[in-house]
């Protein structure tokens, strides 16, 4: 049995979980937001109580394999709604700076223009610094991909380390050009 699939889900209190057998959809509502997500058909999902828990029919490969997956899924979900999730991304190198205006995160990075980036509904953008800025949301896996994707505007490079990266990410520096001995 899968010792992440098998745990059930504590609902905290203000958070409605809705389950559609019928349509394999599951609805979580709570005080930072709303969420709403299918699951596979194999799975059953249930309500009872104040838990969520997750089966499997049987203990084939794939239904082992989407037990914990679903489980782990809905968790996020539930736990979105309640803390948002966030990723906190730094700006390295003489410079590279960003700067709030309005709903948009203007980014200056070496290149001949600046590069804007807007918030959406889901997603939302918390200027710290010069140098730094927060991107939260309810949704785990958004907020990592719109994270990822202001990252790869401007990735850090691995001989001067200048570029977006993570808070406390570790870029592997490479040794310049060796020049040629000079006679």
């Amino acid at each position: 049995m899968s010792r992440i699939g098998r745990k059930p889900i504590v609902i905290p209190a203000g958070v409605t979980v809705t389950i559609d057998e019928a349509a394999h959809t599951v609805d979580v509502k709570g005080p930072k937001g709303s969420l709403h997500s299918t699951y596979n058909p194999l799975m059953n999902v249930k309500v009872e109580g104040n838990e969520v828990l997750v089966t499997r029919p049987n203990d084939e490969n794939l239904s082992k394999s989407l037990h914990g997956l679903t489980r782990t899924n809905i968790a996020n979900m539930v736990n979105g709604v309640v803390t948002e999730y966030e990723k906190k991304l730094e700006i390295q190198g003489v410079g590279y700076r960003c700067a709030k205006q309005g709903t948009k995160l203007v980014l200056t990075l070496g290149f001949s223009h600046p590069v804007n980036i807007e918030e959406t509904d889901d997603i939302k953008i918390d200027w710290v610094d010069a140098n730094n800025f927060t991107i939260r949301g309810v949704d785990k896996q958004k907020v990592g991909q719109f994270a990822a994707e202001v990252r790869a505007k401007k990735p850090p490079e691995p001989y001067k380390g200048k570029g977006i990266r993570y808070l406390g990410e570790v870029v592997r520096h490479k040794e310049g050009k060796a020049g040629k001995a000079k006679k």
